[in-house]
This record gives C-alpha cells, sequence and structure tokens, in this order.
C-alpha cells in the first residue's frame, strides 16, 4: 500500500494542465458536437503491462469539469497490471469527460511509465542488499508526482529539493577549497537534523571524506572494482551511494559490489509513457 498524496498537493498541477489545453475558449469540439446534458460512461485500460501511478491525476482531472461525476478505480497505485487490465471506469458529464480525458491519461500514463520504469531497475537488483533511488532530474512542476511514482515502483526517494539535505558535489568542493573543508562547513551550518552527502570521484577523495565524517558519500562514476575498494575503505562507518553510468545493464553489478544506495536519474529522466487509454463503454 502505497501512502497517497494529498489532493491538494496534485490538484494545482491537474488545474494548470486543463487550464493548458483548454486554452481561450474551452473545447470547442466537445461543445460543438455533443449536448449540454448528455453523459458517458468510459472505462480507463492499460494497453500495455506496467507499474500504475497517478490514478488521483486523472481523478481530479474529471472532476475539475465535472464535480458530479463519478470515478471508480479499479487497482490501487503501485499494483503491477497486465495488458488489457480495467484501471478505472468512470461516469460523467460527456463534454466535461471528454475536455478532461488528454489531461488524464497524460498524467497517468506518465507516472505510469516512471513507476514500470522503476520496477524493473527494483527487480533488477532484488537479492542485493542495495537500493535504488530517484535524483532531482525530474520535469519540471511534477516533481512531488513523479518522486511519488518512484515511490509506487517501489524504490526510494533521494531529497526532494536544494533546502532538505545537503549535497556536496564537485563544484562546491572546487569553490570552497577541498572535501574535508566543505565537509566541516556543512557540518557547522546544519542543524541536527540535516543530513550531509559528499560527492567523491577518486578513493583518495574518499579517505579525505571519511576523515571528516558526512553521512553519506556519493561514488561518482566508480569502476566496479574501485566500487569494491571502497565499500571496503567505509567498512560500514558510511552510506555510500553509488551514483553515474547506472542502466539496466550495469545496476545488478553495481549492487553486487556492497554499495548501500543506487541512484537512477533515468528513472525520471527517461521514462517512457506507459500507453493507456480511455474508451467509452
Amino acid at each position: 500500500m502505497i501512502a497517497p498524496l494529498p489532493d491538494l498537493l496534485i490538484d494545482p498541477v491537474v488545474r494548470a494542465a486543463l487550464a493548458e489545453d483548454l486554452g481561450r475558449a474551452g473545447d470547442i469540439t466537445a461543445l460543438a458536437c455533443i449536448d449540454a446534458d448528455a453523459r458517458l460512461e468510459a472505462t480507463f485500460g492499460a494497453r500495455k503491462a506496467g507499474t500504475i501511478a497517478g490514478l488521483a491525476c486523472a481523478r481530479l482531472a474529471i472532476l475539475a469539469m465535472d464535480p458530479e461525476a463519478k470515478f471508480k478505480a479499479r487497482v490501487e497505485d503501485g499494483d503491477q497490471v497486465k495488458a488489457g487490465a480495467v484501471l478505472a471506469k468512470v461516469s460523467a458529464n460527456a463534454r466535461a469527460l471528454l475536455s478532461a480525458e488528454r489531461t488524464a491519461l497524460n498524467l497517468l500514463g506518465r507516472l505510469s511509465g516512471v513507476a514500470t520504469l522503476t520496477r524493473s531497475y527494483v527487480d533488477a537488483v532484488a537479492g542485493t542488499t542495495a537500493r535504488i533511488t530517484d535524483t532531482r532530474k525530474t520535469t519540471p512542476g511534477l516533481r512531488a508526482l513523479e518522486k511519488y511514482a518512484v515511490r509506487c515502483g517501489g524504490a526510494l526517494n533521494h531529497r526532494f529539493g536544494l533546502d532538505d539535505a545537503i549535497l556536496i558535489k564537485d563544484n562546491h568542493i572546487a569553490a570552497c577549497g577541498g572535501v574535508g573543508e566543505a565537509i566541516r562547513r556543512a557540518r557547522a551550518f546544519g542543524g541536527h537534523l540535516v543530513k550531509v552527502e559528499c560527492e567523491v570521484d577518486s578513493l583518495a577523495q574518499l579517505v579525505e571524506a571519511l576523515d571528516a565524517g558526512p553521512d553519506v558519500v556519493m561514488l561518482d562514476n566508480f569502476s566496479l572494482k574501485t566500487l569494491r575498494v571502497a565499500v571496503g575503505m567505509a567498512a560500514g562507518r558510511v552510506v555510500l551511494e553509488a551514483s553515474g553510468g547506472v542502466n539496466l545493464g550495469t545496476v545488478r553489478d553495481i549492487a553486487e559490489t556492497g554499495v548501500d544506495v543506487i541512484s537512477v536519474g533515468a528513472l525520471t529522466h527517461s521514462a517512457s509513457v506507459l500507453d493507456i487509454g480511455l474508451d467509452a463503454a
């Protein structure tokens, strides 16, 4: 059971997408062709197998156009479905439903695509101690929804933004004079609840980082051999995150080096839309 996002977070995204689609005059096709009081019953169905995320987006899109609409989900976010599965049934004013259709499908398909790709990565490392996590490489305006979809796919979330954890990267290190100095400054700045992570690109930087005591060290583009050495050097003192060069062909080997976390930008920046349709009953 995936903890759902509050409608309060989803509704502004849905309404902005509807406004973009409706433009200056609304759905002139529906207005021209369909009686104002006509009703329509339809089914959301998966045309390909996948993991579902974003049912609330579809529901809220339809309710925004017809507050009296009935939306009945047949599956839950996080469920893995086969091609042909019925995801939800809806009954609404026909004009309203057709005006909401594309927004509902765009968001449901996008988020289900993220969840489906995420599940592939999670399955690929099954049986190891490594966990898959996302990054901040999300679609502008959709971060909360895409990170929710990652959770629906069985993975973890990395930080949500610049304000909820300190992540020292190569340019921060260059600007302040070294790994150790950057970590010391971060420790002095952050409160006791703020995690500090530092990216390193060599074993020499790892030694410096371990001496300074961050909570997490990101091993950036390390080879498999060097990842194993790094795991031995850290000896459980910090959480080790592998990043860079991760794809479905490499993720299992990376996991088997003993790292704790593998961050994968592709979960959100390269996921394909899951093919979902809305068909009149």
